[in-house]
């Protein structure tokens, strides 16, 4: 939940205040994990400098898409995102003397200053952690100078060129923050597991990021985490209807997406100040 939280809070930084859809981000949640995978398997790194050089990478890889990406609008911005995911799973399936194909491969131990980290209640603390500093760093982000361009571009590029932002600029800074909470947690998330296959950078994966960004609500830290916490639990909770439990947690989609247009925090939040 809490990895996923912090991978969604990235994601609504670029759709909600930025207002920059994206349908490939589970390509820079791949590219974190594989790079935490292959340096230290294949070329003896440690664990630790391979995470962040998976994050440079990602981020290297963010800033040079974002210039040509982003001079699209509309549907075409949404199918040129879906097709940078695609062709990044594309790569980590073919590219098997590497990442393992698509059976993947296992991922060692992460280690910081001769220190292993290893069992759940380690891992839970150093999420946790990543987590609160995200949240924090987030919500002090949307509150500054950046984060207003960001807000006013949201509402208008051309109201917001003229009031003297550039708005090429803000699109790719935003996008290459975005990526690189993916990345990071995308190398969490393979050290904790131990495994990693290329289904961690796979539309399915993207869809189910975007979708925890709406149900929680769009522009909203804390419904990043309400969305990221309700759709990781969901499926769980559905195992007992043998076979229907997609079904059901399409319906409650649906029931979200009707019923609660913006999300569940700010609908939420919005009726109990009427009510005040």
């Amino acid at each position: 939940m809490a990895i996923n939280a912090t991978i969604v809070i990235g994601l609504n930084l670029l759709i909600g205040f930025a207002g920059q859809i994206s349908l490939g981000h589970a390509g820079f949640v791949g590219m974190g994990a594989f790079a935490s995978a292959i340096l230290p398997y294949h070329f003896g790194w440690s664990p630790f400098a391979a995470m962040i050089a998976g994050a440079l990478a990602t981020g290297l890889l963010a800033g040079l898409v974002a210039r040509p990406i982003f001079k699209l609008k509309g549907h075409y911005l949404a199918m040129a995102t879906l097709g940078l995911g695609i062709i990044i799973n594309i790569v980590l399936r073919n590219e098997s003397q590497y990442t393992g194909g698509p059976d993947g491969m296992p991922v060692m131990p992460m280690e910081i200053f001769n220190f292993e980290i290893s069992g759940d209640q380690h891992w839970y603390w150093i999420v946790a952690m990543l987590l609160c500093i995200s949240i924090w760093a987030s919500l002090n982000l949307i509150n500054s100078p950046f984060g207003r361009a960001l807000r006013a571009l949201h509402g208008s590029e051309v109201a917001a060129s003229v009031a003297g932002v550039n708005v090429e600029r803000y699109k790719i800074v935003i996008f290459i923050v975005s990526a690189l909470f993916a990345s990071i947690m995308g190398s969490i998330t393979a050290h904790y597991i131990g495994f990693i296959t290329p289904n961690v950078a796979d539309f399915p994966h993207s869809i189910e990021l975007l979708t925890m960004v709406v149900v929680g609500g769009v522009a909203s830290i804390y419904g990043s985490v309400i969305g990221a916490v309700l759709l990781t639990a969901l499926p769980q909770a559905l195992a007992s209807f043998e076979g229907w439990e997609t079904v059901v947690y399409g319906v409650i989609l649906v029931g979200c997406m009707i019923f609660v247009p913006r999300g569940l925090v700010p609908t939420l939040a919005a009726r109990f100040r009427k009510e005040g």
